[in-house]
């Protein structure tokens, strides 16, 4: 699944990122053992391998979610904001990944 998680996240990226234009450095696909996806301080981008697997909406979610972090690196309301400007429901999404 890795090789299609890979595909899947620099499409994606590709595409939200034409609304943010935000830098980031590596993106890296891996094994992670309780996390979807996380953003380093240095900007660099890491996914769970069976993101594939997921439906769209959530792996966008999860997506948009650390890309945002490339420019606010917490949970704050501004971070939100971020978020909600291309998933306006990502209440709704989070509680559905949480569901897994």
């Amino acid at each position: 699944y890795k090789k299609q998680t890979k595909i899947l996240v620099y499409e994606r990226l590709k595409y939200f990122n034409q609304f943010y234009k935000f830098i980031y450095k590596r993106v890296a696909i891996r094994n992670q053992k309780s996390r979807w996806g996380s953003c380093s301080s240095a900007k660099n981008l890491n996914f769970n391998y069976r993101l594939c697997l997921l439906p769209p909406q959530l792996s966008d979610y999860i997506i948009v979610h650390e890309l945002c972090h490339t420019s606010q690196m917490n949970h704050s309301r501004a971070f939100w904001q971020l978020v909600a400007k291309l998933v306006p429901d990502y209440k709704n999404r989070e509680k559905l990944i949480k569901k897994i």
